[in-house]
């Protein structure tokens, strides 16, 4: 068992008072605040904290005093008093241990906090990156659907001026073809006489 954590069987010793007489003193708020289950080798096991300690050695021992009350009191009457003020310090200096505990979780618990945000804002600023990055690459990759339809206009313009020519060609050597064609015509020996 850890040196804070005490059984009932060993307060029960220590105090010199039966378990049952230990027991009492667990009520549900003192079970609730300062009795925890241990677990051992498959065994279940009530152990008192040590503030819990502190508590019933608190009551014990002053308890045991009252009942020696006639020789006690006529002592030394400080003797009670002094006990209360070493179990008052001594919860003091538990709870320092664990405000101490809990300031050093909070201090953590602010590092990974300010470690989470920091890496959130550098997470942020590279999506932006990228999705800049992303944006120039698609403006590089597809043009704009007006220099699309500039660029179509222009090539459907070049094929109708591409076809005009070649119409051109053709009506041209049409044109020679006929000439060719009457001049073939004239000079045939029947049509010397018409004339």
């Amino acid at each position: 068992m850890s040196e804070d954590l005490k059984t009932i069987k060993e307060l029960a010793d220590e105090f010199n008072v039966s378990k049952q007489a230990v027991r009492k003193r667990l009520t549900e708020e003192f079970r609730a605040n300062h009795v925890e289950t241990v677990t051992s080798n498959g065994v279940k096991t009530l152990v008192v904290t040590y503030t819990g300690y502190m508590l019933l050695k608190q009551h014990f021992t002053t308890s045991n005093a009252t009942g020696n009350d006639k020789v006690t009191d006529t002592s030394n009457p400080t003797t009670g008093d002094l006990s209360v003020v070493k179990i008052l310090e001594q919860q003091l200096f538990v709870k320092d241990k664990q405000l101490e505990n809990k300031d050093s979780q909070i201090s953590q618990m602010q590092n990974l906090l300010d470690q989470q945000q920091r890496l959130a804002l550098q997470d942020k600023k590279l999506l932006e990156e990228y999705k800049a990055e992303n944006d120039s690459l698609k403006a590089l990759k597809m043009p704009s659907q007006e220099t699309e339809f500039k660029h179509l206009d222009n090539q459907y313009k070049d094929e109708v001026n591409a076809l005009k020519e070649k119409l051109e060609n053709l009506q041209e050597q049409i044109k020679d073809q006929k000439r060719i064609e009457e001049q073939e015509k004239q000079r045939k020996w029947w049509g010397l006489w018409r004339k």
